[in-house]
């Protein structure tokens, strides 16, 4: 758990920050940038060596210091899950259910394990343990993934409209748990709502966070909030409960993380700009 916590932080410090300034950055600044947050040393290099293992980074050496840069599998990665976060498109339902079948071999189960939750993430939900069903158009990302896990033999994709006999909204409360998505908004919105009302009220006091506190809480309001769009599947509005704080939710993490931003900027180019004198004093 810890290893996979490290991973999942050094991807937000990447999508946020590094990815924006060349991709690439030394190690000891990764190491101290990620100490804001209680990970050790080790924890940091072991999560960088599990993560080039999987493709996501790549590593450089230029004498005794390393550099690491994101794989453009890592930096697709992060370009869907930007998208994922701040592009939620707003769209019509057309009355159609795209469906996925598949039936993988039980010694291929790891395969299948992967292929459930990425279908999850897209936001299908499991009518049945091998039948998922969508809203929405998905068939090009689940015939990439079909592809890229050489599985295109077990997988089958259609399109159709349910004739019964159960009605939409039935359906849709057997393969999604609403009341679990809509937790995560509330305990986002009782957690960090407050936070923003107390540190806006504070900078309008004339007494503004530090540049570190502003990386560390909007670092962390990135790391926790980047989670919630996988589980929601952006079903059609007409499925939702009447109360549903997706929009909410969305207001106050764009203005937290829009108040946070300057500075925490500001603390992060305070340390990232050592990557370049590094790389300078190498050279020389």
């Amino acid at each position: 758990m810890a290893s996979l916590r490290s991973q999942g932080m050094v991807l937000t410090l990447y999508g946020d920050y590094i990815r924006q300034r060349g991709g690439e950055i030394w190690v000891g600044n990764l190491i101290k940038l990620l100490g804001n947050f209680g990970l050790s040393e080790l924890a940091i290099r072991s999560a960088l060596s599990r993560m080039c293992r999987k493709g996501l980074l790549s590593s450089r050496h230029e004498g005794r210091r390393s550099f690491f840069s994101l794989t453009p599998q890592g930096d697709e990665l992060l370009v869907k899950g930007t998208q994922r976060i701040f592009q939620r498109p707003q769209r019509d339902w057309d009355g159609s259910w795209h469906i996925v079948v598949y039936s993988i071999p039980e010694e291929r189960r790891e395969v299948r394990d992967h292929f459930r939750q990425e279908l999850s993430w897209m936001g299908f939900g499991a009518l049945t343990n091998a039948c998922w069903i969508c809203p929405w158009d998905h068939s090009q990302e689940v015939q990439d993934l079909a592809r890229a896990l050489e599985m295109c033999q077990h997988v089958e994709i259609f399109a159709a409209q349910h004739m019964g006999f159960a009605t939409s909204r039935e359906l849709v409360t057997r393969c999604w748990d609403l009341e679990r998505i809509h937790r995560r908004y509330v305990d986002f919105l009782e957690k960090y709502g407050p936070q923003f009302q107390d540190d806006a009220s504070q900078w309008k006091a004339g007494y503004p966070l530090t540049p570190a506190q502003c990386f560390v809480k909007r670092f962390m309001l990135i790391h926790e909030y980047r989670r919630i769009p996988y589980f929601d599947p952006d079903l059609p509005r007409e499925f939702l409960p009447s109360v549903w704080l997706r929009n909410q939710s969305a207001q106050v993490f764009t203005e937290y993380h829009n108040l946070l931003a300057p500075r925490a900027n500001q603390y992060f180019d305070s340390i990232f700009k050592k990557t370049s004198e590094e790389k300078k004093a190498v050279a020389v």
